[in-house]
């Protein structure tokens, strides 16, 4: 096979671009079919197809069903014609997901020990990191045809920078991951890499205009309207956490008072546990040094029905809801999706929050939004990640 940027940029190269991000969803399609969405001749889409069958890209996938005669062939993605690769990254770990050339998850791999930090020196370490990970599971490195990175923060995804791991205004991070893997890379915010996955292959894969609220240590906002992830001007949309929702004088990592992250994210929850065990409120985490309780320790005692730690989830899922009502208001959505690391307390935090959202939101706009938490789970970021490094390389976005 051939390299896939010199195929892809070669003769018929909108087309081809076209055909793949066609069947991007799974879907198959027919000659016929092609040549209406491309608006051209079926001999020329019968050249193209032939071409992509050649080259690998596609396979015939069956027979249309007819209501008569000769039933035509269809034509989708070749599962078989390279994988992509998205890592997301957590302060202490990150996660990779491989997926083949349909987008079908065919590796998961959670919680692999690395600290990224804001130098070359780290980046370079974080992409041996990944690539001994793919030697492990037996990934031929020269089939991956690019990878994602999904960064916490505000990533400018076109320029190539990340200012949670700034290098130096002469070398985008992006640039020194595209040197250690040796191919494409895209990086964006997790949230949105999230958001996509969701849309792509998960709880939103019907829906077009889609919501989806990060709830970990702090709460982002991925955006997918009438069927594009939305970016804003500057590539910054989404930060819903520092909108100046609430009156509680606590001040934001931003600098910020009275940020919506303050009571509606893990950060939040971590506050309001302390100072409920401060005021003596009985709970499995009695006793011990406020700096040895740490947000999992917190989630763990949701899990064993610790009464303190399900009344500050309960908080939290009322606060969230309030402005997700508010969001409904604005963006009148297919869907509102709820992950992150918080959503593991779904039992306790979502009756509070769709109460909320019930309370604050407009009739009209609420009865057409569904609310769900995410299907994906913790393998939301890195499979949005591996879904968007290929969306827009078939884009040819940098």
């Amino acid at each position: 096979m051939s390299t896939f940027l010199s195929d892809i940029n070669g003769q018929y190269a909108w087309e081809k671009r076209a055909i793949l991000l066609l069947c991007e969803k799974g879907m198959a399609y027919s000659l016929n079919d092609l040549a209406k969405e491309l608006e051209t001749s079926i001999p020329r889409t019968s050249r193209i197809v032939n071409e992509m069958l050649s080259e690998g890209y596609l396979a015939e996938l069956g027979k249309q069903e007819s209501a008569g005669g000769r039933r035509p062939s269809i034509y989708g993605l070749n599962p078989d014609a390279g994988y992509f690769v998205g890592i997301d990254v957590e302060p202490q770990t990150i996660s990779i997901a491989v997926t083949d050339f349909t987008g079908r998850v065919i590796q998961f791999i959670d919680k692999i020990p690395f600290s990224l930090e804001g130098s070359e020196k780290s980046a370079m370490e974080f992409c041996h990191t990944v690539l001994k990970e793919l030697d492990k599971l037996r990934i031929d490195r020269q089939q991956v045809r690019s990878y994602g990175v999904n960064l916490t923060g505000r990533v400018d995804h076109s320029a190539g920078y990340s200012y949670s791991y700034y290098i130096s205004e002469g070398k985008p991070i992006r640039t020194v991951f595209e040197e250690g893997f040796g191919r494409k890379v895209s990086i964006d915010n997790d949230s949105r890499g999230m958001a996509f996955g969701e849309y792509m292959s998960g709880t939103a894969a019907d829906a077009g205009t889609v919501l989806f609220l990060n709830v970990s240590w702090g709460l982002g906002m991925g955006m997918v309207l009438n069927g594009k992830l939305f970016l804003g001007k500057s590539g910054f949309a989404g930060e819903v956490g520092h909108f100046p929702l609430l009156d509680n004088h606590q001040i934001c990592r931003c600098g910020k008072i009275g940020c919506l992250e303050t009571g509606a994210s893990g950060q939040a929850l971590h506050r309001l546990v302390l100072e409920k065990l401060k005021d003596g409120h009985p709970s499995l985490l009695s006793g011990r040094a406020e700096d040895s309780i740490t947000l999992d320790d917190i989630l763990e005692a949701v899990r064993k029905e610790d009464v303190t730690a399900i009344e500050c989830v309960e908080s939290i899922g009322a606060t969230l809801g309030k402005a997700v009502a508010g969001l409904i208001n604005i963006f009148n959505p297919d869907m509102v999706i709820i992950g992150g690391r918080l959503c593991v307390t779904e039992r306790y935090l979502m009756p509070q929050l769709k109460m909320a959202v019930n309370k604050y939101s407009l009739n009209l706009a609420n009865n057409d939004t569904i609310i769900k938490v995410s299907r994906l789970g913790n393998k939301a970021g890195a499979i949005g990640a591996s879904l968007l490094s290929k969306n827009r390389l078939l884009n040819n976005i940098d």
